[in-house]
């Protein structure tokens, strides 16, 4: 299911993602030789409509075509099946950004070889590239709170997100071997975002070393993942004032990083639905009452909050969730501990 190669050919870097199953039909493992070790290790297209990742290969390879990386890099190039019809996964395939964790699926035990391998080659970061489909700033992801890992998400964004679920994505499987971030890079063909990227992988490449930097609490937005909103299987819903059990308001992703007050709306509800969201913390309980609440058939928040990744897109919903509830963080405030119900967060 694995194919390692050592090097990608022109006809391979010359494929936009949704053609690069023609050249590789599996997931890959590649492996550079650059001027330094150990390597850097960049994951893309996790999910194949997400494409950044892959420009962002062909930027640096063609950058350094005439001359040696400054860094050894090794790049997974993940879900290319996906890639091919621009969806973030197929309906029977597992979520390839959800299967870094225990798992008895092939492709569970494709990514454990992976990790098995770069544990034993030793690695310098890794950087997982994605782009999300609600209108969400640049920003950049982490797992632990170490001064190492705050400097690596900060050389992509003042906006760095903190979290602890979901167990089984790529980020918090490799913070265990090395300093490991998660790029958001807007919407997919996003620009900017895709520049962006480059410059900051070309910047880690050349690195010496990540030294912890001191004051970086200062020059970093800090927020922390406190929960994640799903919608029922049950309910259907629409965000253009089409009918449905639950219509939310038009232009809700615009709420994406605002940190919006108690009784804000967020959308409307038929007669007798109490529980139009399943909102599930990391101790995995449900605390929609915690933060929402059904007033005159309206959805309006009970708490201050931060949503993170609302979409409208429908299909992005119901595999992934409808958002991410974020909350201002102090890192005084110290690393979270796991804590079993992994699976609610899946």
């Amino acid at each position: 299911m694995l194919k390692i190669l050592n090097k990608l050919s022109d006809k391979i870097l010359a494929l936009p993602s949704h053609r690069l199953y023609e050249e590789l039909p599996d997931p890959t493992l590649v492996h550079i030789k650059g001027k330094r070790e150990p390597a850097l290790f960049l994951t893309v297209l996790l999910h194949g409509n997400e494409n950044s990742g892959w420009e962002v290969v062909k930027n640096i390879l063609n950058k350094y075509k005439e001359e040696k990386l400054p860094r050894s890099l090794s790049i997974f190039i993940g879900n290319v099946k996906a890639a091919r019809y621009k969806k973030r996964k197929l309906e029977t395939q597992t979520d390839f950004n959800r299967i870094w964790g225990t798992g008895e699926t092939p492709e569970h035990i494709m990514v454990q070889s992976v990790i098995k391998t770069m544990r034993e080659r030793k690695i310098f970061a890794s950087i997982d590239i994605h782009n999300n489909n609600g209108l969400n700033p640049h920003y950049a992801c982490i797992n632990k709170l170490d001064s190492r890992f705050l400097k690596l998400a900060r050389e992509f964004s003042r906006i760095v997100i903190y979290f602890i679920r979901p167990t089984g994505v790529q980020s918090l499987a490799f913070s265990e071997l090395c300093p490991s971030v998660t790029l958001e890079c807007g919407q997919p063909g996003d620009e900017y975002g895709i520049q962006l990227a480059t410059h900051y992988v070309d910047k880690i490449l050349h690195l010496e070393k990540l030294k912890a930097e001191s004051g970086i609490e200062d020059k970093i937005d800090l927020y922390h993942t406190i929960g994640i909103a799903k919608i029922p299987e049950d309910l259907d819903f629409s965000f253009n004032g089409k009918k449905a059990d639950i219509e939310f308001i038009k232009g809700i992703e615009t709420l994406n990083f605002e940190e919006i007050s108690d009784d804000t709306l967020l959308g409307k509800v038929k007669d007798n639905i109490t529980k139009p969201l399943i909102v599930i913390n990391e101790e995995g309980e449900d605390v929609f009452d915690k933060y929402f609440s059904i007033n005159d058939n309206n959805i309006v928040t009970k708490l201050a909050i931060v949503p993170a990744m609302l979409t409208t897109d429908k299909n992005i919903v119901r595999q992934d969730c409808l958002c991410y509830l974020m909350e201002r963080y102090d890192l005084k405030q110290g690393e979270k501990t796991l804590k079993d119900n992994a699976s609610l967060w899946a």
